[in-house]
This record gives structure tokens, sequence and C-alpha cells, in this order.
């Protein structure tokens, strides 16, 4: 017999209707959440996620550059612009 409650799969509804929405993680992130956010979206281990993103970084110098372009342009958990977007939409709203 299955004792799931309605808590029970809502909260899981909510994790799967979540799981494909790339943001970065508020909760489960090291630097920037880029890490957390990308293993949520793919929904695959973060600790995968790193090794890709420092090999990256090791094997071929383009970890860094990539995890910054990704920490700029992807929102963070609960925000609806990116720090890139919201720093454009400052600097357009200035000089009006």
């Amino acid at each position: 017999m299955n004792a799931t409650t309605a808590d029970d799969r809502t909260a899981a509804f909510t994790e799967r209707r979540d799981a494909g929405q790339l943001r970065r993680s508020s909760s489960d992130k090291m630097l920037g959440g880029v890490a957390g956010g990308l293993a949520r979206s793919l929904n695959t281990d973060v600790t995968l996620v790193r090794v890709v993103i420092a090999a990256l970084a090791v094997l071929t110098g383009a970890g860094a550059p990539l995890y910054l372009a990704a920490w700029l342009l992807i929102p963070a958990d609960g925000e609806e612009q990116s720090i890139a977007a919201a720093w454009l939409a400052n600097l357009q709203n200035r000089y009006r």
C-alpha cells in the first residue's frame, strides 16, 4: 500500500517542474550556484557537474570563462533577471 500524501505528491511535482528550468541554485552552491543549478536542470549529481567544470578549466582553460558567463547570464532561484540583464536594465534606465 502506498502511503504518499498530497503534500508529497505536490513536492514531487514541483521538483520535476523546477528540474527543467535553468536557474542558479541558492541552496546547493560553492561559488555562484551554477553547478548546482546545472545539476538540477540536468537531473544529475552536482559533483559530476563540478568535476566536468574543473576538468574543462584544467584541460582546456574554458571552465572558468564558461562558469563566469553562466554566473552572469543565468538568473538565480527566485530572481526574474540574470545579473547581466539587471545591470543592462539599470544602465538603460540611467541614460534615458
